[in-house]
């Protein structure tokens, strides 16, 4: 009797583990079969909250992005780099990027959108809403591609009020990762190296990125309306012809005589890198060993028997055990030592660039005061725009030292190498114009540089806070009452900039 209740009590103790390891995988099993589901989401559906519905896990992880709140003026903390963008946006405000939740918040409180109090207004194109929101992509299927970018930026505000999101980046049909804005497919064809039809899966984990993270320029398309008018679209363009590389696609602008804008101070024609993050990361060890960017910014997780992408967007070395040491040896200690004294030889030349280059600029300037000709100028005005261009291409991607650490290296010393071309060439022009002991003003300040290259500072902040105040708010309740807002990308948001006493 003893004997067999002895073995009853072992049966039961086997049994049960096993009937619970089976109802565990046949739920993991049941909750596999509804994710490999398509759900029917429409077409360009901008609010990534209705495919959370179906993708809880992707969407509450893409939510944790709303973290990266932090502003960090870097022009507080680099202000050679006000004088080096005299007479353009970038010298009026400049702050770090913060999450995805926040992209297009950030875009329109930067002051480099200025404060347009009407749709044709302002200082900005349509094309600078592009990689900010679902939002553009179901607008270029609306009204087409070169409407959309005949517009101002003002012009869509009522309609752009989703941040990045799931349809950026994802088939509605069929959940598989897609490009969802047609110039990317264009310049990956003009380039030659890998076509858009002939992208693998693993291609389509940069790709989808490459969307946004990458150089680009508005190139004026003349064009024809449905009403017979003569328009002309800032359509966004990758410079890619000639390949990818810093010098390639410095070649390429050349070619076209493309001018960014025309420096204020040293009359330099300019060019400014966006954010070359797909170029640099080709070049390097990670995408030469067929790395996607994916696999270091939105590495797999697993929960229970579910494995998926983690939605929150990041920098991979906020989560080193679970991106870099994958692949590399040591410890999270060590991985991160390394690349702190990697990153220090990085802004190292990184700041003797910034200040060649905007001494050159001051330079330049004092020597058209003393009546240099353009004849004069023209060689030492080219090296400026080079240093610059290579600089901008090293330094504006952010994670460029990151993805290719030998290419950014090479990069930047090229462009201290033509900042200094240019100093020398100037210090010959201002010697035989009579002052060759010229000295740059003091740049050491935000608050210095500005008022060196005259930027009414104070009046642009004005005129943004009354715009924030009415405008912006018209935006999104015009959002709200077509039914295109989600309510939940703008959760918790709260006005955060460099100019506000919030920070």
């Amino acid at each position: 009797m003893k004997k067999s209740w002895i073995i009853t009590i072992v049966s039961v103790a086997i049994l049960v583990p096993l009937l619970l390891l089976a109802v565990s995988i046949k739920d993991n099993k049941a909750e596999q079969r509804a994710i490999s589901e398509v759900p029917e989401i429409e077409k360009f559906n901008p609010k990534s909250s209705e495919w959370g519905k179906y993708y809880p896990r992707q969407y509450d992880s893409y939510m944790r992005t709303k973290k990266s709140d932090e502003i960090k003026d870097v022009l507080e903390e680099q202000p050679a780099l006000v004088v080096m963008w005299a007479g353009y946006g970038f010298s009026k405000d400049y702050n770090a990027p913060r999450g995805h939740y926040y992209a297009l918040e950030d875009n329109i409180n930067t002051l480099r959108t200025g404060a347009p109090d009407g749709p044709k207004e302002g200082p900005m194109p349509a094309a600078c809403w592009t990689c900010k929101s679902p939002d553009v992509p179901r607008l270029i299927d609306e009204i087409g591609e070169l409407a959309f970018f005949t517009e101002k930026w003002a012009g869509h505000g009522g309609e752009v009020v989703n941040t990045i999101g799931c349809a950026d980046c994802h088939d509605n049909e069929t959940m598989k990762l897609t490009v969802t804005r047609d110039y990317l497919k264009r310049s990956l064809d003009a380039e030659g190296s890998l076509k858009y039809e002939d992208a693998t899966h693993q291609d389509m984990r940069s790709l989808v990125c490459a969307q946004c993270h990458a150089e680009y320029y508005f190139k004026k398309t003349a064009w024809t309306d449905d009403g017979g008018n003569e328009q002309t679209a800032a359509v966004v363009t990758f410079p890619w012809d000639n390949g990818m590389r810093a010098e390639d696609i410095e070649t390429y602008y050349d070619q076209r005589n493309f001018v960014d804008w025309t420096h204020k101070l040293s009359k330099t024609p300019m060019l400014k890198a966006q954010h070359p993050g797909y170029e640099t990361f080709i070049t390097g060890v990670h995408g030469k060993s067929g790395l996607a960017c994916a696999d270091c910014h939105m590495p797999y997780v697993r929960e229970g028997g579910v494995k998926y992408s983690d939605h929150q967007v990041q920098s991979p070395l906020d989560n080193i055990a679970n991106t870099c040491l994958n692949c590399h040896q040591g410890t999270e200690k060590e991985f991160r030592a390394t690349v702190e004294r990697k990153l220090e030889r990085k802004d190292e030349l990184a700041a003797a660039a910034t200040d060649v280059l905007a001494k050159a600029h001051l330079e330049a300037a004092r020597a058209w005061e003393l009546g240099a000709s353009e004849e004069e100028m023209k060689p030492a005005l080219q090296d400026i725009r080079h240093g610059q261009w290579r600089w901008d291409y090293a330094v504006a991607a952010h994670g460029a030292f990151f993805h290719a650490p030998e290419e950014t290296l090479r990069v930047l010393g090229s462009a201290i190498n033509k900042g200094q071309d240019a100093r020398v060439k100037l210090r010959a022009i201002l010697a035989k114009h009579g002052e060759p002991d010229y000295q740059a003003a003091d740049f050491s300040t935000k608050e210095k540089a500005q008022e060196i290259i005259g930027l009414p500072y104070e009046k642009l902040v004005e005129e943004k806070k009354e715009f924030l105040e009415t405008t912006k708010q018209e935006w999104f309740e015009e959002g709200r009452a077509n039914e295109l807002l989600d309510p939940k990308s703008r959760e918790d948001m709260k006005l955060k900039t460099s100019y506000t006493d919030e920070k």
